[in-house]
C-alpha cells in the first residue's frame, strides 16, 4: 500500500487554484460581486468592489481533487471514508451558506441575517458531530496529560457542534484584513494534518492528513491574490466553512480540546467581540478603540501588513505548541 500523498495533494491544489483563480477573477468581476464595505471602517472603504467569495473556489478545488482520489485511488484504498466524508460534507454545506450570504452582500450590501445563519450552523453541526459520533462510538474527549474524559454521546454531540459553530464564526470574525483569515488557518490545519498522522495506531488517518494537505495548498494558492493589497476576498463562503471544518477535523482526530490553542488567533479575535459588546452593554464604555481585536491595533497605528504578520506568527507558534502538547501526552519520550 502506497504511502498518503501529501505533498503531491498540496502541490496540486495549489497549482489549481492559482491557475483557476484568474478566470474565475474576471467571472467574479463580470458578474458585480464585489464586496461591501460598512461604514463604520471608514480606513477600509478602499475595499469596496473588490471581487469576494474566493472561498467557493477553494471549495470547489478541494472537493473536487478529493473526488479524484476517490475515483482513482493512488494509495490503492478509498479515500472518502469515515475521516474525510464529514470534513467535505461540512465544506459543501456551510460553503452553501457562505456563498449565499456573499452573493446577498454583493448586490445588496447585507448578507444572511445572523440568526438565519446560526439556524443553518446549527443544523449542520448537529448532523455532523452525530455522523462523527456514530462512525466513532465517541462518548468523550481525550484532554493532555489528564487522558480520557468521558460525558457521554448525547453530550458530546453538543459539545462537538458547539465547537464547530465557534471555529465557524471564529474563523468569520477573524476574516477582516487581507491574508489574515488565510493565513492563520494554514498553520491551524497543517498542526491538524501532523496530529492525524502521528495519532497512536489505530487512530492514525493518513485520508484525513491528505485532506488536510488539499486545503493548505488550496489556502497557500488563495493568498497568492489574498495578501496585501488583496485581488479577491475569502467571504463567508470560506470563512464560515473553513472554520467548521477545521472544528470537524479536530473532533475526528480526537484532539478537540487542544483546537483554543491551535485556534488562539480565533478565540482572541471572538473573544474580544464578546468582552466589547458585554462591557458596553454592562457598563457603556468599551474596552477595546474597535472590536474585533484586529481593528483595535488598526486604530491604534498599526499597518494592516504588520497585524496580520504578527497574527501569523501567534498562530504558527500556538500550532506547534499544540502539536508538542499532543506529543508530550501520548509519546513523551520525543519530547524529553
Amino acid at each position: 500500500m502506497n504511502n498518503p500523498p501529501i505533498v503531491q495533494s498540496l502541490l496540486i491544489a495549489f497549482a489549481l487554484m492559482v491557475t483557476l483563480m484568474y478566470p474565475y477573477l474576471w467571472l467574479l468581476r463580470r458578474l458585480g460581486f464585489g464586496k461591501q464595505v460598512i461604514r463604520e471602517l471608514p480606513h477600509h472603504q478602499e475595499k469596496t468592489g473588490t471581487p469576494t467569495m474566493g472561498g467557493l473556489l477553494l471549495i470547489v478545488v478541494v472537493i473536487g481533487v478529493g473526488l479524484l482520489l476517490e475515483i482513482f485511488r493512488p494509495t490503492g484504498r478509498p479515500f472518502i471514508d469515515g475521516s474525510t466524508f464529514a470534513p467535505m460534507a461540512t465544506l459543501a454545506l456551510v460553503g452553501v451558506l457562505g456563498a449565499a450570504d456573499d452573493y446577498l452582500n454583493a448586490r445588496t450590501g447585507i448578507g444572511i441575517r445572523a440568526v438565519h445563519k446560526l439556524l443553518w450552523q446549527t443544523v449542520v453541526a448537529l448532523f455532523v458531530a452525530w455522523q462523527i459520533q456514530r462512525t466513532y462510538e465517541l462518548d468523550g474527549f481525550r484532554v493532555p496529560f489528564i487522558g480520557g474524559v468521558t460525558v457521554g454521546a448525547e453530550v458530546w454531540i453538543i459539545l462537538a457542534a458547539i465547537a464547530i459553530i465557534g471555529a465557524s464564526n471564529g474563523v468569520n470574525i477573524t476574516d477582516g484584513l487581507d491574508g489574515l483569515a488565510g493565513g492563520t488557518l494554514i498553520f491551524a490545519f497543517i498542526a491538524y494534518l501532523v496530529i492525524a498522522l502521528l495519532n497512536p495506531p489505530p487512530i492514525t488517518q493518513p485520508n484525513l492528513a491528505v485532506l488536510c494537505a488539499l486545503i493548505v495548498g488550496g489556502l497557500l494558492g488563495f493568498l497568492w491574490f489574498n495578501v496585501h493589497p488583496a485581488q479577491i476576498i475569502m467571504g463567508d463562503s470560506g470563512a464560515l466553512s473553513l472554520g467548521a471544518a477545521l472544528a470537524v477535523i479536530a473532533a475526528i482526530t480526537g484532539q478537540l480540546p487542544i483546537l483554543p490553542l491551535i485556534g488562539i488567533v480565533f478565540v482572541l479575535e471572538t473573544g474580544s467581540v464578546i468582552l466589547q459588546v458585554a462591557t458596553y452593554q454592562l457598563t457603556g464604555r468599551r474596552i477595546f478603540r474597535m472590536s474585533p481585536l484586529h481593528h483595535h491595533y488598526e486604530m491604534g497605528g498599526w499597518n494592516e501588513e504588520k497585524i496580520t504578520m504578527r497574527f501569523w506568527i501567534v498562530g504558527a507558534l500556538a500550532a506547534m505548541l499544540g502539536v508538542v502538547l499532543l506529543l508530550a501526552s501520548i509519546r513523551p519520550e520525543l519530547t524529553a
